[in-house]
């Protein structure tokens, strides 16, 4: 089928005609060509930079589940997905021409009893990092994912899992394989060691300080905060009230977090839209992240950017360009207003085929 849509395309605004056939984006006209959307906003398919497909509340989850995960993230528009660890081998989705495309970390690399059970690949020597992260980025897509931190019961607070010197070699190791590395970092002790080795993302970034922040503009290192699953900090510390410094310590971090990512933002760290769909927060929310960046200063297409077209950017991935896989969404309303209009679009359109009903 060939397919014609015409709107208004962000983030320039400019009048936009596409045609589509062969799966692909034409920007110029092929004959033949069915209109299925009209007059309204165009935009590339949004991107959810932080996304567990194939984990569930306790680890692994059966491919059907993770399917599911799949879908429910497509029908909000979201049809790129960097999927930041996950127990569950989901490379045979990829033949599923109907699901989102994956960005893959691989597993979580974290030592004993100092991750969520079953999430992660644990190490009790902490000088296999660098050989763990070699397999890992074989068994992803151009990502790793490192544990930064996480409650040590013997201190009952917040710590980092890894030793500098380990850090930049297993850094080291994940560059020369071609791969990029993330961590989850809560707390701020482990961000000097994770930036200055190298990392070039970290997931939440809730201990960021003005040193740290500075050090990340420096490196060129991205952050994508999760601020959804950070609104998850305050039961964090309820259920936490054997170790009363860590509780302490966490809900710290929850009233300080838009204050310190507006501070990253406004110094100029690169900052993406990311759920952490996967266990604690449910899948399809990506509207909710890209509204929540709002209120640490960005204007509504900053905001949606970060979710959509600058993501693409970061993560390598075209956007409504000729030749590029048609992935895009079609918006009778502006998709910048809020996010009961972002999370609905009219038509979804990945890999040239239609999800929803053409207006």
């Amino acid at each position: 089928m060939r397919m014609h849509v015409r709107g208004v395309g962000l983030p320039h605004e400019n009048p936009t005609e596409l045609w589509i056939v062969d799966g692909r984006i034409s920007t110029e006209p092929v004959a033949g060509a069915d209109t299925v959307f009209d007059g309204g906003w165009l935009i590339p398919g949004m991107v959810d930079a932080h996304c567990h497909v194939g984990l569930g509340h306790h680890g692994e989850v059966p491919l059907d589940e993770a399917i599911a995960q799949a879908e429910t993230e497509r029908d909000v528009g979201a049809l790129l997905l960097r999927d930041c660890g996950s127990p569950t081998d989901t490379r045979s989705l990829d033949d599923h021409d109907d699901l989102p495309r994956i960005i893959r970390a691989g597993r979580h690399l974290a030592r004993p009893k100092r991750y969520i059970p079953g999430f992660a690949v644990e190490l009790d020597d902490e000088s296999g990092l660098p050989a763990a992260v070699a397999e890992q980025a074989k068994r992803g897509d151009g990502w790793v994912k490192l544990v930064g931190d996480w409650i040590d019961r013997k201190v009952g607070d917040l710590a980092p899992l890894w030793s500098d010197d380990v850090l930049t070699a297993a850094i080291d190791a994940a560059h020369a394989h071609g791969a990029r590395v993330t961590a989850h970092v809560f707390g701020e002790d482990a961000l000097p060691g994770l930036i200055n080795a190298g990392i070039d993302c970290i997931e939440h970034g809730t201990g960021l300080t003005d040193d740290t922040i500075a050090m990340m503009v420096d490196r060129g290192t991205a952050l994508v905060p999760t601020l959804i699953n950070v609104e998850n900090f305050p039961g964090i510390a309820d259920a936490a009230s054997k170790y009363p410094t860590y509780a302490a310590h966490m809900r710290d971090l929850y009233a300080r977090c838009y204050p310190r990512v507006a501070a990253a933002r406004d110094a100029g760290v690169r900052v993406y839209a990311g759920s952490d769909a996967g266990s604690t927060v449910a899948h399809g929310r990506i509207a909710d992240e890209v509204e929540a960046l709002k209120r640490i200063g960005m204007s509504p297409t900053e905001a949606l950017g970060a979710a959509c077209w600058d993501a693409r950017r970061w993560l390598g991935r075209a956007g409504l360009d000729h030749g590029a896989s048609a992935d895009l969404l079609c918006y009778s309303d502006d998709p910048r207003s809020g996010p009961g209009v972002l999370r609905r679009p009219d038509l979804v359109i990945l890999r040239g085929k239609v999800f929803g009903s053409p207006v």
